[in-house]
């Protein structure tokens, strides 16, 4: 899907050099990141399987969000790939965008709808078992992957810029600095850009249409959940307060009133190191796309990789947070490493 650098002989030796580097930087950085991503979905897909009181609907929402967190990690390496320019069949070349990015708004779609119940079961319990999700799961799991699928197909069904005009210099925008590829030719057949394959407009209606609504909608969830907390736990100090008849705190309001804020500073950690990164990334890409500035390739490999990395770990965030869903692969590590010492045990015994 990343498809190999073609070097045509037009292209001299640092020209091609440059190409192979910057490919090589995206995959210095995202393979440690993307093996990372996978292997704790794993841990805690295995945690959620291994554990049957997990199997219910909500936690089977939350095991679609690990499953596309997972494949997001896989298709990790290939997003980066996208800001570059490559020598691309047209098919190839819709495959190398169109796929990544239906990953990941599959993603943003899965992690809308995970915080979407969790806060209906907070704000409204009384009518939280009779959501609509909760009646028709297949058909839920179809709203959060089917239209990131439908809208991410969109230049494959024409909406592109395949057949724009003067694709000449196409291999050597975007601050790459390269010699034209000499089989680029005026219809660019062999060219593959991200401005090829989304048009401006597309770029604007899914960066502001869905992705940035979709950030804030969870960031508005968040803050509603954590203001009702604030104002159950002070209902809660209140009784306390007249139970006790007295008038200064207890070590219990004074515990309560730590754990929550210990939780707010969480949560307002994990968006300034999960979100913030994705954000500037997303803002800076808008702008050079408006003003049609050429901008550093590095520059733009180093933003992308840390700035949906670093999406990609909030599940990661709220899965290992919980221990029903970590705790059953701690036991099955912890077999394996028990059963790791006693052979070394006895294997020390017997060489004795």
């Amino acid at each position: 899907m990343g498809g190999s650098v073609q070097i045509p002989p037009a292209m001299d030796y640092n020209d091609s050099y440059k190409l192979l580097s910057g490919e090589q930087l995206i995959y210095a950085i995202t393979i440690p990141l993307s093996t990372s991503i996978i292997l704790a979905n794993l841990f805690i897909i295995l945690g959620i399987a291994c554990n049957r009181q997990l199997h219910n609907t909500p936690n089977y929402f939350f095991l679609s969000l690990l499953v596309a967190d997972l494949c997001t990690g896989v298709a990790l390496p290939f997003i980066p790939l996208m800001g570059l320019y490559r020598e691309l069949s047209f098919s190839s070349c819709l495959v190398a965008h169109i796929f990544p990015n239906f990953l990941f708004l599959a993603f943003l779609f899965n992690l809308v709808m995970v915080h979407y119940e969790r806060y209906i079961c907070i704000v409204d319990p009384l009518h939280y078992n009779n959501l609509w999700m909760h009646r028709s799961f297949p058909l839920a799991l179809l709203v959060v992957w089917l239209p990131p699928l439908l809208y991410a197909c969109l230049p494959a069904f024409g909406w592109n810029n395949w057949t724009g005009p003067d694709w000449n210099d196409c291999c050597c925008a975007s601050g790459q600095n390269f010699a034209p590829l000499s089989n680029c030719s005026t219809n660019g057949t062999t060219c593959c850009s991200y401005r090829r394959v989304f048009p401006n407009a597309f770029i604007y209606l899914e960066v502001y249409g869905l992705v940035l609504p979709a950030i804030l909608t969870i960031a508005g969830m968040t803050g509603r959940v954590l203001w009702i907390t604030r104002g159950q736990l002070k209902d809660i100090c209140r009784l306390h307060r007249s139970v006790e008849r007295g008038s200064q705190a207890s070590d219990q309001e004074q515990r309560l009133n730590l754990r929550y804020t210990r939780c707010v500073v969480a949560v307002s950690l994990t968006f300034l190191a999960c979100w913030v990164p994705y954000l500037i990334y997303m803002h800076v890409c808008i702008a050079f796309l408006i003003s049609d500035t050429k901008w550093s390739s590095t520059t733009h490999i180093v933003l992308s990789c840390t700035g949906i990395g670093s999406m990609a770990v909030v599940p990661l965030v709220l899965g290992l947070a919980n221990r029903q869903y970590t705790e059953p692969a701690y036991k099955l590590l912890q077999k394996l490493r028990d059963r790791w010492r006693r052979r070394t045990q006895g294997s020390e015994e017997v060489a004795v």
